[in-house]
């Protein structure tokens, strides 16, 4: 025998029907929704008042619970009749399940406001880190003397981000001071950054790590950046920031892991030699600077860095300065020291001021690399703004036009001037 859901026919008018006079049918029709209920059935008890339209008597029953369930969506939306919505509340306040879910519909309505600015606190991710490394400080945190590096060239990478292709091919020079005077090379932002990964690479090398001029690339920052831009692709394009950034991770990675001795690991120069953590401070100072380059090629707006950062910049070049001045002195560049510096006689000394954030005094010691400024024998004084100084040691600033204010010896004030601009380099 075939049935309905085989293809066959059910019993015809003249067939004997297998089911009673009372049977259920063996396929039950499809159920109806509880909002399609056309009217709801009334139960019994008393009617919401506000279900009754004016002027109309009021019945006697009220929807039940899965007819108002089902319109929490509706009522959550404000799409229900004001007879529907005063059902629903006084509903609320009788069942707890549909009180949740009541609120969870309107907050999730809340979101669909177009009003509604769905954009994250730019603050939020700082406060996050910071509540999180409050409770459990990082396993392998970044070396104080390693922190401006770290800092300075994520500010850099930030501004690289925001620039368009086209920018990175902008030109700007390269300005420094060679020692009698101001001089600058021609290149673009892109060139900019390959001669920073250039010179970075003398630091990789020293933490045994891939120099990307190769192994035996020359020592000199100079050499190295013309090798760069004669060999590399022409022009550098935008491409070139991904392995500079890498470079970087890795070498504040590297540091991070390495352990305390490896702060005083020698890094060469070819001419000169620093302490890798001065070398890293170094590099951060170099990178500000040519940041600051492409931002003013750019029309980007670019702040120093941090006073903490900028003080300890400063005090690597006030250190930088006793041999800087000896060195223009055996070139015949500087006037002959005056006094002989002996274990009880340290020499001369120059008073230096540096004014703003990140500023501080310094003593220079005029007439010994070797020897240590002695406040009790300073012949002359210079002050200059933090930045200004930043910029002269930079080779931005003409040693002429970079004192604010001077005081004491002339020539002496002058010596240290121009050794401060003879510390830039390309």
């Amino acid at each position: 025998m075939t049935g309905p859901l085989d293809g066959g026919h059910g019993p015809g008018p003249d067939e004997p029907s297998e089911q009673g006079p009372g049977a259920a049918p063996r396929i039950p029709g499809p159920r109806a929704a509880g909002d399609d209920l056309s009217p709801p059935p009334v139960l019994p008890g008393p009617v919401p008042s506000g279900l009754v339209p004016s002027g109309e008597p009021a019945a006697v029953g009220r929807m039940p619970h899965g007819v108002l369930k089902s319109l929490l969506g509706a009522w959550a939306l404000a799409a229900c009749s004001a007879e529907e919505t005063t059902a629903v509340e006084e509903h609320l306040t009788e069942c707890a399940p549909c009180a949740d879910e009541a609120l969870r519909l309107r907050d999730a309505v809340g979101l669909l406001h177009a009003d509604r600015d769905l954009d994250l606190d730019p603050l939020l991710r700082s406060r996050v880190l910071e509540n999180c490394l409050g409770r459990r400080p990082a396993r392998i945190p970044v070396p104080a003397w390693a922190t401006p590096y770290d800092a300075e060239t994520a500010r850099l990478d930030a501004l690289l981000r925001d620039i368009g292709d086209s920018e990175w091919h902008t030109p700007l020079r390269l300005r420094w001071f060679d020692g009698q005077e101001a001089v600058s090379r021609k290149t673009t932002v892109a060139g900019v950054i390959g001669h920073l990964m250039s010179v970075d690479g003398l630091v990789a090398s020293a933490l045994g790590l891939q120099d990307p001029a190769g192994e035996d690339a020359p020592r000199s920052p100079s050499v190295r950046t013309d090798q760069y831009w004669r060999s590399a692709h022409f022009p550098p394009t935008r491409r070139i920031r991904a392995p500079w950034r890498e470079q970087s991770h890795a070498l504040v990675r590297t540091v991070s892991f390495a352990g305390r001795g490896v702060s005083e690991l020698s890094v060469s120069y070819g001419d000169f030699a620093l302490p890798l953590r001065d070398s890293l401070l170094d590099r951060a100072f170099e990178c500000w600077v040519h940041a600051d380059d492409i931002a003013n090629a750019v029309s980007y707006p670019y702040d120093p860095p941090s006073a903490t950062h900028l003080y300890h910049m400063i005090d690597l070049a006030a250190r930088l300065l006793p041999a800087a001045l000896a060195a223009r002195r055996r070139a015949g560049l500087a006037g002959p020291a005056r006094h002989l510096v002996t274990a009880g006689s340290p020499g001369r000394s120059l008073h230096l001021e540096v004014e703003g954030a990140g500023g501080g005094h310094w003593y220079i010691a005029l007439d010994s690399p070797a020897a240590l400024g002695d406040p009790a024998r300073a012949v002359a004084q210079v002050a200059l703004d933090s930045v200004e100084f930043c910029q002269l040691v930079a080779g931005h600033v003409s040693p002429v036009e970079a004192a604010a204010g001077q005081d004491g010896d002339r020539e002496a004030i002058r010596d240290v001037l121009f050794a401060a601009a003879s510390l830039s380099r390309l």
